[in-house]
Order: structure tokens, then sequence, then C-alpha cells
């Protein structure tokens, strides 16, 4: 492309960068949002108006400033060397040194810098490839007493060429071990642990100016905030793709983080989530289509492996997973890609008989996996089907309700506010604040209460976004009693999605904050629980301030609307008293401290916190060889890992007995 057709884009970008309106993203908006058939790298000139578009709309950050530099750069050095095993602390200066010239340099269609950097990585690339064919000779042995610290925050950029050859040689036997435990001949596992650095500098040698400059964008909009996004063309198919309800693949959110591929959420009803062996946070180092060997994925960028492992309805794709737990675990679930099936991820209820003293009661349990609409289902969305089960409730007669989000990961904010609805009278839900301090309250207008009876909401880490709306809104009011981990997610934020012209992908810009009725934001702190529980997700690793330039929280006046409970009978609710709080609460304790389940919980906590981040070689190989004969004794007993189910039996349990304890008390 020459350089007066870049111009021309430029004046056509400069026209068209802006959000305007900022309105969401649907997918057919994303599905043209270049001309037909026509698509073009983004271009060095084109990143002055690109960032002055993230600047215009952008809720807090408003200016190209030194601090922003800093933070892209930094950013910008995470994304080319993820796991820090590449770059030398001596690198380091002239990396940031090139990565901050392109903001000068950048006006004028020069990004060469970034090749200059590019050059420092295959340059190292070719000294380990070199290393690991030495090593690799016929004296190789596996040493098993070797300790790799995975987390590259803890570990560091290397020191000296002998410190980051010592590094290398523990991932290599860290990575000959997976291709040992899969049951490789170590001759053919050394030849393929040579290809997979050939293959790393191959890659490497390979990468173009417009790869760079799209990594260069891709860096300063996570150095806005971590929810920010530069969306070339092809994350915007992927993110087309997962704005439809029916996915054809395993079902699973992923995200890249330390050079490794990581699960962050399983997708109700797909082929990961049916297994009822992953689970979020596992890691992802290897996948293999049906049949063929495992290629490692570790270092390998999100995009290919998300292209390994996404295929066609009905073939299979296996995956060696790593999992840091009580004890470190690798083990291979092959799963069957599937379209995933609305109904799979609907609302469901079931229902429970108890008898305290001389009184039976009748619950039921509501399960709320996502806040789901599609125009596409024929106007099925998550509000409809919980208000039919609510009304099948209403009918059974039940004495209480428990409303499970304990693994709802959001959707939707306008069906999280309609389901408020249907457990209070009227009144405000949330509020967003925009960039220009606008704020807007979303209510439910509909005066009708259809389940006024007792209510408990299971919560837990996992638990983001708009199901924090619903949770946090809910416990404002005193409505329900909310019951789980420590708190919620902690993701307050509001983004918008906008297509860019010539094919060139979207921005998704942060452009407001969540605030509930209270005047208290969920950035951060989540939705605290009324009622603790034991839970392995209440990691202090896990949730939106762990994140890098997560924004902080903030206030603002309390606007809980007098309307929410009616003086009607029929339609009143009955407050949660903060006195029957604390004696449930007690209740609570008394009886997880004797459940076994809770206590096998406690103890993966600890053993994770003790062992956190290292990874033992001898640990690897005892229980990989224990799986491997408890696979020869019963094949139909596999089952590497335990059971997300299984973790969440317990927390149900437990949520049930307080649902008891309330309705008793009331």
């Amino acid at each position: 492309m020459s350089l007066r057709t870049v111009h021309k884009h430029l004046v056509i970008a400069a026209l068209l960068f802006g959000i305007g309106s900022g309105l969401p993203l649907s997918p057919t908006t994303a599905a043209a949002a270049g001309p037909s058939g026509f698509s073009i790298k983004l271009q060095c000139a084109l990143l002055p108006q690109l960032f002055e578009g993230f600047l215009r709309n952008h809720y807090a950050v408003r200016k190209l400033n030194a601090e922003l530099k800093q933070r892209t750069v930094e950013q910008f050095t995470k994304a080319i060397d993820p796991s820090k095993s590449l770059l030398l602390e001596t690198d380091l200066v002239r990396v940031r040194t090139l990565a901050s010239g392109v903001f000068e340099s950048m006006g004028n269609n020069d990004c060469n810098g970034l090749l200059e950097v590019s050059k420092i990585l295959v340059e190292r690339a070719k000294e380990d490839e070199t290393y690991v064919r030495q090593f690799m000779g016929k004296d190789y042995k596996l040493d098993d007493s070797v300790e790799l610290m995975l987390d590259p925050e803890k570990r560091g950029y290397s020191k000296t060429p002998g410190e980051r050859q010592d590094l290398l040689k523990k991932m290599l036997h860290f990575q000959m071990s997976n291709y040992l435990l899969a049951e490789m001949k170590l001759p053919d596992a050394k030849k393929s642990l040579v290809h997979r650095y050939e293959l790393i500098t191959k890659r490497l040698s390979e990468r173009k100016l417009e790869d760079l400059v799209t990594a260069y964008a891709e860096s300063f909009a996570s150095a806005l905030d971590p929810h920010s996004d530069y969306m070339s063309a092809d994350l915007l198919e992927d993110f087309r793709i997962n704005m439809g309800l029916s996915l054809e693949g395993i079902g699973a959110s992923l995200s890249s983080q330390d050079g490794f591929t990581v699960i962050e959420d399983l997708i109700p009803g797909g082929g990961a989530e049916r297994s009822k062996l992953l689970q979020p946070k596992d890691k992802i180092i290897a996948v293999a289509q049906d049949s063929k060997k495992p290629v490692p994925v570790i270092d390998m960028e999100l995009k290919e492996v998300v292209k390994m492992i996404r295929g066609k309805k009905g073939t299979k794709v296996t995956l060696t997973v790593l999992r840091e737990g009580e004890k470190t675990e690798t083990f291979d679930i092959t799963i069957v890609r599937d379209k995933i099936d609305i109904k799979e991820q609907a609302a469901k209820i079931t229902y429970e008989e108890r008898t305290v003293g001389a009184r039976k009661v009748k619950l039921g349990i509501i399960d709320l996996p996502s806040f789901y609409g599609s125009d596409d289902q024929g106007g099925r969305s998550a509000y409809n089907d919980v208000k039919k089960i609510l009304l099948e409730a209403r009918a059974e007669k039940v004495d209480g309700i428990v409303l499970d989000l304990s693994r709802n990961g959001g959707g939707l904010l306008d069906y999280a506010v309609k389901i408020s609805g249907l457990f209070i009278r009227k009144g405000a839900v949330v509020a967003t604040k925009s960039t220009d301090n606008e704020i807007q309250i979303l209510a439910d207008e509909d005066e009708e209460v259809v389940y006024s009876g007792p209510l408990v909401v299971l919560t837990s880490r996992l638990s983001a976004s708009a199901a924090e709306i619903l949770a946090g809104a809910l416990r404002d009011y005193r409505r329900a009693l909310v019951v789980g981990g420590d708190h919620t997610f902690g993701k307050g934020t509001v983004q918008v999605v906008s297509g860019l012209p010539l094919g060139l992908g979207a921005m998704k810009v942060t452009t407001g904050m969540f605030f509930l009725p209270g005047g208290v934001s969920t950035q951060h702190t989540g939705v605290a629980s009324d009622v603790l529980l034991p839970s392995v997700f209440n990691s202090e690793d896990l949730g939106e301030k762990t994140m890098d330039y997560s924004l902080p929280p903030q206030t603002m006046k309390a606007f809980l609307s007098d309307s929410a409970n009616s003086p009607d009978p029929t339609r009143h609710w009955k407050p949660v008293d903060p006195a029957i709080v604390r004696k449930i609460s007690e209740r609570s304790g008394e009886r997880i401290a004797k459940e076994a389940k809770f206590a096998d919980i406690r103890k993966q906590i600890e053993e994770r916190n003790k062992n956190k981040g290292v990874v033992r070689l001898a640990d690897l190989m005892k229980k990989a060889n224990e799986e491997n004969g408890k696979k020869k004794k019963d094949k139909a007993k596999r089952n590497p890992g335990q059971k997300v189910d299984e973790l969440a039996i317990p927390v149900v349990q437990e949520g049930v007995n307080i649902l008891v304890d309330l309705i008793t008390n009331t």
C-alpha cells in the first residue's frame, strides 16, 4: 500500500474513528464494519487517529500523557514476551526506548522501531533454538527435582545470559515432562521439543510490521484499562461469533496469561462445561486434533490456539491441561465440538422438600447461568424464562427460592434490570455514569411482583457484571440474602464496541461505570455476601482489582426508590432483618465446621496458597503415574481432578439450608 493511499485512508478514518452515539455494536454491524470483502491491516500512520478515538470516548483517561505512554510500553513488552523468558534485563532498556519512540514517529508513518524490537526477539529465539539442540543431545535425562516458578511477575527478567539459560533449562525439563506424560518416547519427545523452538524462531522471524502495529494498538488500549481493546478484523469476527447464542466449538472463554492459554469461563451448554472436568484458571498446554499428535501451545499466540481448538460440529479435540491446586497435575480431556443449545444455557428450576420440626417446606432452586437473549431464538430471553419459572414456582406454592448466580458471568444488562423487577414492585436498579458525567438511571417500571417470598442469592468471585447488578440491587433493597464467596468479581465498568472503517476491526472502549442503588460502584469490591461460605474461588488473584490499570471504584448519592416495596399484602415482601442475618450466619458457620466437603475445600485453599506459582516436576510425575494406574484398573473411573459440579454441590446445599433458616425466622 502506497503512502498516498494511506493518507487517503487517514482522511476517511479521521471522520469515522469517533464513536459518536456510543451505541453497542451488534453482530450485524460488526459484519458490516468495512466494505464487503475488503479489509486492510492497521497501518502505522493510522495510529494517531485510532488513539485519539480511544481518548475521546474513554471514561477516565482523556489525554496522551507520559504515564499513558509508559503504560503502553509496559503492556507491549508483556505482549511480546509474556513469560519473561526471552528478554534480558539489559534488553529492556533498548526495547522500551524503541517502543516509546513510536509515539513521536507514528505521525510520519514510521513504526520501524517496532521492527528493531522484533530483531532483538528473533536473536534471543535463535539463541534458545541453538541451546535446545545441544541440551537435547544423546546424554539428556529428565531431572524431576526441578522446580519452576510459573508467575513471571515473581520470577522477573533474567539479569545475565547464564541466568536466562538456567531458566530455559528448567522450562525444557517441564516441557519434556509433558511429552513423556503423554507416553511419547524420549527420542520423539526430543525431536518435538527442538521443533517447537524452531517454530518459535520461525514465527517471530515472519512477523510483519503490520502485526507489530496491531500489537502496539492493543497495548495502547489495554493501557487505558483492562476492558478496552483494539479488535483486529480477526478478533472482531471472534466477537461477532461470541455475541450469538449458538456457537460451534468447545464452549470456553480463553485468555492469554504469562505465556499460558487460560480458561476464563465455561459457556453453559458447551462441550467443555458438559465434560464436568474443566475449571476456570485451568491452563491449556497442548492441543491435539482427532487422532493426531498433541501440539504444545505454551507461549503460542492466543489467536493461534483458538484456531486450533475451534472447529466444526462433531469433530474432536484433545486438550492437555495443567491445574494448580492441592497438587499440580496434568491430564488430557477429549471434547466433541458442538453447537451450544440455548436450552442448556437457559434458566432452570429444581425443587426440594425439607422437614423442619413439624413443618414441611418446599423450596425452589433456580440456576441462572447468564443473562441471555436473542431475536434469533424467537424472542427467548433470560427475563421471560425466569418469569415463567417464578410463575410456576408460585403455582407450586414454594416457601422460598434460591437464585444461583454463582457461575453467572454477566450478559445483557437490560435483563438484569427486568429480572430485578420480578422480585420488587418498581424502582431504580442501576445507574451508569458516562464520560461527560451524565448519569442515567435504569429502573423497573412494572409494578407487578411475581415472587414476594423469602429469597437467597448465591454468588462467587465468578459472578460478574450484570450478575453483580442483580445481586447488588436485591441486597441494597434488603430484598434478598446474598450468600457465597467473599465478594463477586468486581467488574463495574461499561464498554461500547464500535466498528472501524475499511475493515480495520473495531474499538472496544470503557465509557462508563455502574452504580448500585445504595450509591456504591461494584468496581473492585463487587457485592459482598451477607453469609460467607468457603470457596476455592476466594482467591486474591481472581477479580477485577488484580487486573492491570483497573479503574478505581467511585461512589455517588444513593438513589433507592421508596416504591420498591408495596403496601398491598399480596405483593409486599418482608425486608431482610440484619439481626436475623447474624443469627443465620452463626448457624451456617456451625454447619460448615462439621461438613466434610467444606473441610476438603478449605484444604484445597491452603494447599493452593502454599504451593502458589511453583510447579514441581516430581509432583507432576507422581500424580500422573497414579492416574495412569487408576485408568488401567478401571477406565470408567477416569477423572483427573475434581468436577466443577462437585465443588458447587456443598455451596448450593448450604444455600438451601440458609434459605430454610430464613423461612423459619421470618
